[in-house]
C-alpha cells in the first residue's frame, strides 16, 4: 500500500505515520528526514541538496523526486510506504505520479488531516518542552504538576521552538493552504482522497484513518 499524508504543520502527520508504520508495517518516508540523510551521506543528490540549503533557496522538485526515487528502491519499500511532506503542489503531485508509474506502481490513497486553523495555532503555539529530558507540555492542555518543574526529571529548564509562535504558525498555515488547496481536487476526482478529523484525539484520528483505508490494518482502501 502506498499512501500520502497531507495536512498542515502540527496536524499530527508524524504521529499518525508512526502508528501506520507499527500497524501496517509501512516505512515512513518523511521528506525532511530523507533530505538530511542524503546530505549526511554526501551522494550526488545530497551534495545538490546541501548547496540549495546553504544558498537559502527552495528545494527544486527534481532533487526531491530523485531522493524519493532512491528511497523507494530500498528493500523495505517493496510492500509500500507512507509519504509525508510530499507532494505539496500540483506539479509535485504530477511528478510523483510519473515516478510511481515508471516503477509500475500507483498511489492507493491520500489521507488528509483536516484541522481548524485557529485551534491549531493554539495547539502549536502553546507547546513547550523540558530542556533536559524532552518531555512535552502545553500552556493549556498539559501543564507540569508542579509549576516550573518537569514531572519526568525535575528540571526547571523549559524551551519553546522559535517557529512555534502564533504569527509564525499562521504564516505556515497560509502557505500550506495556498500550495495544497489545488492538490485536493486533483486527488479527489480520482477517488483517492480520504478526509479525517485531525483535531480529534490521537487514537480517534488513527481509528478514522483505519476506517478510511478499509477498516482493518493492512486492508486496501475502497476505490484505491
Amino acid at each position: 500500500m502506498i499512501l500520502v499524508l497531507l495536512g498542515p504543520p502540527g496536524a499530527g502527520k508524524g504521529t499518525q505515520a508512526r502508528r501506520l508504520t507499527e500497524g501496517r508495517g509501512l516505512p515512513h518516508l518523511s521528506t525532511g528526514d530523507m533530505l538530511r540523510a542524503e546530505i549526511a551521506g554526501g551522494g550526488e543528490f545530497g551534495r545538490q541538496a546541501a548547496a540549495v540549503t546553504e544558498a537559502g533557496r527552495l528545494m527544486p522538485d527534481e532533487i526531491m523526486i530523485g531522493i524519493i526515487s532512491r528511497r523507494m528502491d530500498a528493500l523495505d519499500c517493496a510492500g509500500g510506504f507512507i509519504l509525508d511532506g510530499f507532494p505539496r503542489t500540483t506539479a509535485q503531485a504530477e511528478a510523483l505520479d510519473a515516478l510511481l508509474a515508471s516503477k509500475g506502481k500507483a498511489l492507493d490513497a491520500v489521507v488528509l488531516l483536516q484541522v481548524d486553523g485557529e485551534a491549531l495555532v493554539e495547539r502549536i503555539s502553546g507547546r513547550f518542552t523540558c530542556g533536559k529530558c524532552g518531555e512535552g507540555y502545553h500552556d493549556r492542555f498539559k501543564q507540569p504538576v508542579e509549576a516550573g518543574r518537569c514531572d519526568n526529571c525535575g528540571s526547571t529548564d523549559f524551551k519553546r521552538r522559535p517557529d512555534d509562535s502564533a504569527d509564525t504558525v499562521r504564516e505556515r498555515l497560509r502557505v500550506y493552504r495556498g500550495q495544497t488547496a489545488p492538490i485536493l481536487p486533483y486527488y479527489e476526482t480520482r477517488g483517492l482522497l480520504r478526509r479525517v478529523d485531525g483535531m480529534a484525539e490521537i487514537g480517534e484520528v488513527a481509528l478514522q484513518i483505519d476506517v478510511a483505508l478499509g477498516g482493518e490494518a493492512g486492508g486496501r482502501p475502497s476505490g484505491g
